[in-house]
């Protein structure tokens, strides 16, 4: 990114918006990933890059990938990283917010959501109602898990309930390594899956301070600098409307297929 003193300094700002899931169109690693590359290079050697961050998160894997990619290229070209969360930046949109050496947010930010999440229903009632019966034929005793048509298993509460519990203690090994001695002794309020506005989470060491996306770029160059964002390309609202329409159908199945940050 080349400037000129005379002219307002461009300050990379990586747009990373929307829920995580690995389909197209989503917040993902495969969408993301070169745009990470080329933000993380753009104000050079020993520069900044700002993190504008809205999500309430989605896929851990995705999450995981994101940021990880962002603190290996930053670590490696001695790049200060700032996550800015704006209207929200929860479970995993605070997973990609921990990426950032500082973490910034609006007082009434929704942060936070240290927690997994995973369900599904159960419709064989409905479908007894119906007259219909369930055949199901697998090979393998676990093969048929969470079959939302077959009757709840305890051993498979259980199992669910130790995958989710795994997942947490690696969001909240994440959450320590980068927040360190900014967390309160006492944790519970930390990590119990609640989400805060941005000055409660500024109290208990989430975020390091209050603020907003343009008062970053100005803070860091100056008041006439100009935000140079990285996002992916974006189609017209009529292109755009069956894919919309059909990701809405998809969170929703994937939030109750698998667990979601």
């Amino acid at each position: 990114m080349r400037w000129r003193f005379w002219q307002p300094r461009p300050i990379p700002v990586l747009e990373l918006h929307g829920t995580l899931a690995s389909r197209a169109g989503a917040l993902n690693i495969g969408g993301y990933g070169r745009l990470i590359e080329a933000a993380v290079a753009a104000d050079g050697e020993g520069g900044t890059l700002l993190l504008d961050i809205e999500s309430p998160g989605g896929s851990p894997v995705q999450s995981d990938l994101i940021a990880s990619r962002i603190r290996r290229l930053a670590d490696k070209n001695k790049v200060r990283v700032v996550a800015v969360i704006g209207e929200v930046g929860a479970s995993g949109g605070y997973w990609l917010a921990c990426a950032g050496d500082e973490i910034v947010a609006n007082p009434m930010s929704v942060v936070g959501s240290i927690g997994v999440i995973g369900g599904g229903f159960g419709l064989g009632g409905a479908l007894a109602r119906l007259g219909v019966s369930r055949r199901l034929y697998t090979a393998g005793a676990n093969k048929g898990r969470l079959d939302p048509f077959s009757p709840e298993r305890p051993q498979d509460v259980a199992f669910v309930r130790d995958l989710l519990g795994q997942l947490h203690e690696r969001f909240k090994a994440w959450v320590r390594s980068r927040r360190g001695a900014k967390l309160p002794a006492d944790e519970s309020q930390v990590f119990d899956g609640g989400w805060m506005l941005g000055e409660r989470a500024l109290s208990l060491g989430l975020i390091d301070r209050l603020g907003d996306l343009d008062a970053e770029v100005r803070r860091i160059g100056g008041d006439k600098a100009r935000p140079k964002v990285f996002r992916p390309g974006r189609r017209g609202l009529l292109a755009r409307l069956p894919r919309l329409m059909a990701d809405a159908v998809a969170d929703m199945l994937e939030r109750t297929a698998r667990p979601s940050l």
